[in-house]
């Protein structure tokens, strides 16, 4: 396997997780909570969904698709153009609702433009430079493995929330 192999199939874990995750739930049962300041799955999916898109979307300099396929509009959540769910209060983590069908359209889409993105990668372009604001700079394979590794700790979370949710 390649690195372009190991990545989409990374990423491919990770839209199965978010699946089991997500599908035959309501509405309510993606927002249920807990306790008063834990994350819905809701939450989890929409954050790790945006965290995603924004982060790829920055390492391969092109638009994230929260914006540029009305992604925004669609969730019509009370935030900032950029926000992504990092360092949101508990208020503001509690304003994430939306069904199923639209988080799995959302997660769905920027999966697949995750794939167009890292098919293409080769070994040397592991080591491109992605970000300056951290010392040592970010590289394109840190940021990836970045990725991966918080999307798959939210999705493992979004799926012990459905199992609590469902055990009520």
């Amino acid at each position: 396997m390649n690195s372009a192999g190991l990545l989409v199939d990374s990423f491919g874990r990770i839209q199965e997780a978010v699946h089991e995750a997500v599908e035959g739930l309501t509405e309510d049962q993606l927002a249920t909570r807990i306790d008063p300041d834990a994350n819905s799955i809701a939450w989890l999916v929409w954050h790790l969904t945006r965290v995603q898109d924004d982060h790829l979307a920055g390492a391969f300099d092109t638009d994230q698709l929260w914006d540029a396929d009305g992604w925004r509009g669609r969730f019509g959540l009370p935030f900032g153009e950029g926000a992504t769910g990092y360092g949101q209060s508990s208020a503001e983590v509690g304003r994430v609702r939306a069904p199923a069908d639209l988080l799995l359209a959302h997660y769905d889409a920027v999966h697949a433009r995750t794939l167009d993105l890292v098919r293409p990668v080769t070994n040397a372009d592991l080591d491109r430079i992605v970000d300056t604001a951290w010392d040592p700079p970010v590289t394109l394979g840190a940021r990836l493995v970045s990725v991966i590794a918080e999307d798959l700790q939210h999705a493992g979370q979004a799926a012990f929330v459905r199992g609590v949710v469902e055990r009520r």
